[in-house]
C-alpha cells in the first residue's frame, strides 16, 4: 500500500485532533480536591458534588436552595469548608441548620464564605499587602471577612473572631474560584 505525503499528513493530522478532543479535559489543569479532579471548564456546583471532602458543604447549599445560583454565570469567589470544618463545629450544628425552618440562617452562613468576582490566591496576597497586612472582602451575604498571610497561608478572620486557612488555594473553575478552608466561617 503506498500512501502519497498528503494522505499522511492528513491522516497525522486527524489521528492528533482525535487525540485531542478526547483528552481535553484530561488537558485541563486540574488540581485534586477530596479525591477527585477539579475541571476549569466546570462550574462551582459541577466540581464540588465530586469531592468527598464537601459532601456536607453540597448537602448544605442544597439545603439552602443555592445550587442554581452557584451554577450561574458569576463570577464567585468561594471560600469552601470541608466536611472536617463542619466536624468541627458543636455536636447537632450542621443536622439542625440543614432542617427546613433553618434556610434562612444555613443561607446566611453560605453565602458568608461567597465573595463576587473571581479572587485567586495572587489577588488575595496583592490586596492583603495592599492592605498593610489585611484586606476586608465584603461577603455576598453582606458582612465582612479579613484576609491576611500566616507565613506563606492566607488565612480568613470572620466576624465572630474564628480563623480559617487556605489548604488548597486556586481551584478554578468556569464561574470562578474555590479556596479550600478548614473551619466554617460565622458571619
Amino acid at each position: 500500500m503506498k500512501f502519497s505525503f498528503a494522505s499522511l499528513a492528513l491522516v497525522t493530522l486527524l489521528g492528533t485532533a482525535s487525540i485531542q478532543a478526547a483528552s481535553a479535559q484530561t488537558m485541563e489543569k486540574t488540581v485534586m480536591v477530596g479525591g477527585a479532579a477539579m475541571y476549569p471548564s466546570k462550574n462551582i456546583i459541577e466540581n464540588a458534588v465530586n469531592s468527598k471532602d464537601h459532601t456536607t458543604l453540597v448537602a448544605a447549599v442544597k439545603a439552602a436552595g443555592l445550587v442554581e445560583t452557584l451554577s450561574g454565570p458569576g463570577p464567585f469567589t468561594v471560600f469552601a469548608p470541608t466536611n472536617e470544618a463542619f466536624n468541627k463545629l458543636p455536636a447537632g450544628t450542621v443536622e439542625t441548620l440543614v432542617k427546613p425552618e433553618n434556610k434562612e440562617t444555613l443561607t446566611k452562613i453560605l453565602t458568608y464564605h461567597v465573595v463576587a468576582g473571581r479572587m485567586t490566591a495572587a489577588d488575595l496576597m496583592k490586596a492583603i499587602k495592599a492592605g498593610g497586612g489585611k484586606a476586608m472582602l465584603k461577603t455576598v451575604q453582606g458582612e465582612t471577612l479579613t484576609a491576611m498571610m500566616k507565613g506563606k497561608k492566607i488565612e480568613l478572620k470572620d466576624e465572630k473572631g474564628g480563623i480559617a486557612t487556605v489548604t488548597i488555594p486556586d481551584v478554578m473553575q468556569s464561574n470562578g474560584v474555590i479556596h479550600v478552608i478548614d473551619k466554617v466561617l460565622m458571619p
